[in-house]
């Protein structure tokens, strides 16, 4: 571990694996690899209840921790160094990435915050493992779920040759969004403009991007924002290029977005890798099952349907577009449609849920109840109906 004092404030960044030349067979640590620095820092308040109990980036997403989607298609791509910068929660994390570490092969070290640095200033924070060679490294927002394009990054970015790479994807409404002005034959950006009132581009930033070390010169440490501080200036010296995703893309980090980025992710599955779904009598569409889930008579599940470890669901029962995470129960006979339920949890009987209803770790709902949009903070018993969307403390 190596802690560095920066006005007073003690930062620290350590690594899971000091052995690591050793531990992980000769010589891998010579060969010029990739990184890649993961932002997991915030509190991941727009995804509560499910983040009061383990940090966001664990939050199983399609049967699979957020995070390890991302590092899994890093790996593939030849990153085998992974920072992660942490806020909070960060010895959950810890348990979780040590036990990854071991399983990848790769190296994955933590880099602590203690003041919130914005979306740039963890560059600066982590620069010393950012700069263990010349290498380009990689940095991603970890709300990011999509086809990721990380051996094409790579290759757009030798290409153009410039300091910066960053992903952009297409919306419907770019008036919503901060939008990329960019050359469409070199994706050499021009300028950024925050939510056009008058078509200029319709790509956004899609959270993923790809720098040369010498990025690292232009941002102190202090909290900055990448996006709106560093960019602007890089695109003005033509020194940053967008490359278009192929494929689709959805920031999860609130539980609507959620499970509209699970039936995208979803239906990638239907065309790259079928043999995951689950088929079969009372299956609709695309539906994602654990070999260790329990499944009654008479039930109707999907499409859209992700189902945890261990998750029992009871006869008769209705589920449509919603993730059942680990060790969950759905008595007889309910109805559920688009909603997040949480660890552990059971639903009664004859209950119907709906409206991205989201309940924490641990809630018990009792039998034949309704509930609209309800947010159900853990370890709650609920036993009245909510017909009007709100949160349960």
């Amino acid at each position: 571990m190596f802690e560095r004092e920066i006005d007073g404030n003690v930062l620290e960044a350590d690594s899971l694996s000091p052995g690591w030349g050793g531990a992980f067979g000769q010589g891998r640590e010579r060969q010029a690899k990739m990184k890649a620095l993961i932002l997991v820092g915030g509190y991941g308040t727009r995804l509560r209840p499910l983040t009061l109990s383990i940090p966001k980036p664990l939050v199983e997403f399609c049967n699979k921790p957020i995070l390890l989607h991302q590092v899994e298609a890093l790996v593939k791509a030849g990153v085998n160094h992974v920072i992660l910068a942490v806020s909070y929660m960060s010895e959950l994390l810890e348990k979780e990435m040590k036990e990854q570490e071991q399983k990848l092969n790769i190296r994955i070290s933590l880099s602590h915050e203690k003041e919130p640095l914005g979306t740039a200033g963890p560059l600066a924070l982590a620069r010393e493992l950012l700069t263990e060679n010349s290498e380009p490294f990689f940095v991603l927002n970890s709300d990011v779920i999509c086809d990721f394009p990380f051996t094409d990054m790579v290759r757009f970015h030798r290409h153009h040759g410039k300091e910066g790479t960053i992903v952009v994807t297409k919306v419907e409404e770019p008036s919503k969004y901060g939008v990329v002005v960019c050359e469409a034959d070199t994706g050499r950006i021009h300028r950024f403009v925050e939510k056009p009132q008058v078509f200029v581009s319709n790509k956004i930033n899609a959270g993923m991007y790809i720098f040369n070390p010498s990025v690292l010169e232009r941002i102190q440490l202090q909290p900055t924002s990448i996006e709106k501080e560093i960019f602007p200036v890089m695109a003005e010296q033509g020194q940053l290029y967008a490359m278009e995703l192929q494929g689709f893309w959805m920031d999860i980090g609130q539980p609507k977005d959620f499970l509209t980025g699970m039936c995208m992710y979803l239906q990638s599955l239907r065309l790259k890798q079928p043999e995951r779904l689950h088929s079969g009598p009372g299956f609709v569409g695309n539906v994602l099952v654990d070999p260790t889930a329990r499944i009654g008579a008479n039930c109707s599940i999907g499409p859209n349907v992700t189902i945890g470890a261990g998750v029992v669901i009871e006869d008769g029962v209705r589920i449509k577009r919603c993730t059942v995470l680990k060790g969950s129960r759905i008595r007889s006979h309910s109805w559920l449609e688009s909603c997040i339920v949480g660890w552990s949890s059971s639903v009664g009987q004859w209950v119907r849920m709906e409206n991205v209803t989201v309940l924490g770790e641990d809630v018990i709902v009792n039998d034949e109840l309704y509930l609209n949009g309800a947010n159900v903070l853990p370890h709650k018993s609920i036993a009245d109906s909510v017909p009007e969307p709100r949160i349960i403390m």
